[in-house]
């Protein structure tokens, strides 16, 4: 590893106005992912909603809502796609704002929070991977079948769309057909009929018919993962990612176009992504002093979770401290928790976070080439900490 280290974190700084590298805080009450849905139940008026991010006065009259999460694109990734995505440059103009992700900024933790609407520490779902506590097992979330654990039992907090059939909302949730019945889409959508819908044309063709299928309150729930596809294997701006951008450009174009006059389109995405040079990537499984006294690995290479020998806790944390430097912070279980990062942690959730957290700074990122696929080595864009440029996620507002 090679490169100058970064300079410290600075403080927080105000959502969507904090430098790129800048760290922030994901604040759930507030301005965060976890607010889309309730508020969105409470335009429909489902009973006890509560309007988090005060769409109500927005959009009244709104009997039917599609809200639809673009993987990857994150607020600080708007100005870099505005020359070849008009229509969302317009949008984000006319009615965009930015909001806070969770943390981990990844997608498994974002796509249960917005389908819970609480925050990671309640629903369970604390990162990419997550050892399965009392055993060595690492879970995969975006691998997980979905009795293996129940998810019922890993994650048992209610969606929001169980939330709204409940209330007599028609619920549709559309995203590629191989994610239907899947561990996560049970975590993060259950309740939902679920609609496979593979590229932009089916997306919006799936999505617009169940907006339009009945006269009653109607709640879509659409995802898309390309941007972020792109992002992960050839680098935020390459042209893969430029061409992904375009085509979810036009998606918006058909979605806005599409809404009925007593609807509304909510856009959003789950994290943002930055791009990791060669020189500042660290790989545990080639220098041993990382290693030592470490059992099990999970999180990501943006966020460590390392599971450790009895009694090994003070000497990880030291080892990696004095390997990573200023490139990461190393914290204990308890000190992560007691940042706020995943809000409150329920005991039954703590096991599941690493004995140690070890979070990366500025561009860099901690790989495990031996432990991991290769593939994820070969990735040239990251995401799961808490730089703006990560945690920042946009949220816009279309009327009909």
């Amino acid at each position: 590893m090679t490169g100058p280290a970064p300079a410290p974190p600075g403080r927080p700084g105000p959502t969507g106005r904090a430098r790129p590298l800048e760290v922030v805080t994901p604040g759930y009450g507030g301005g965060n992912l976890a607010g889309v849905l309730p508020s969105s139940l409470a335009v429909l008026g489902v009973p006890g909603a509560v309007d988090r991010l005060g769409l109500f006065a927005e959009l009244p009259g709104v009997r039917r809502i599609a809200v639809l999460l673009v993987d990857g694109l994150g607020w600080y990734q708007i100005p870099t796609a505005a020359p070849y995505a008009p229509t969302l440059t317009g949008l984000t103009a006319a009615a965009g704002r930015p909001l806070t992700c969770g943390f981990p900024s990844t997608t498994p933790t974002s796509l249960v929070t917005l389908g819970t609407g609480t925050a990671p520490g309640t629903h369970g779902v604390l990162g990419f991977t997550l050892r399965i506590p009392g055993t060595d097992r690492v879970l995969n979330h975006i691998e997980w079948a979905a009795d293996d654990p129940h998810p019922l039992r890993w994650q048992p907090v209610p969606t929001q769309l169980e939330r709204a059939r409940a209330a007599g909302v028609a619920v549709t949730a559309v995203s590629r057909p191989e994610f239907g019945g899947t561990g996560l889409t049970l975590a993060a959508n259950r309740g939902g009929d679920y609609r496979g819908a593979a590229g932009v044309d089916a997306v919006a063709a799936t999505m617009l018919a169940a907006l339009t299928a009945g006269s009653g309150p109607t709640l879509v729930s659409g995802y898309h993962p390309d941007v972020d596809r792109h992002g992960h294997l050839s680098g935020v701006d390459s042209l893969p990612w430029r061409v992904a951008v375009t085509e979810v450009d036009a998606l918006l174009a058909r979605l806005v176009d599409g809404l009925p006059p007593d609807a509304a389109l909510l856009v959003t995405a789950d994290h943002g992504q930055l791009n990791v040079p060669a020189g500042h990537r660290f790989d545990l499984d080639t220098d041993p002093r990382l290693t030592d006294g470490v059992r099990v690995v999970a999180g990501e290479p943006r966020v460590r979770y390392l599971h450790v020998a009895p009694g090994a806790a003070a000497d990880v944390t030291a080892a990696w401290s004095g390997v990573l430097g200023a490139a990461a912070r190393v914290l204990s279980r308890e000190e992560a928790v007691a940042t706020g990062w995943f809000g409150p942690v329920p005991e039954e959730h703590r096991e599941r976070i690493g004995d140690v957290v070890v979070v990366c700074n500025d561009t860099y990122a901690v790989l495990a080439s031996r432990s991991e696929p290769p593939t994820v080595s070969r990735l040239v864009g990251f995401h799961g900490a808490d730089t703006a440029t990560e945690m920042t996620v946009p949220l816009l507002v279309v009327r009909g």
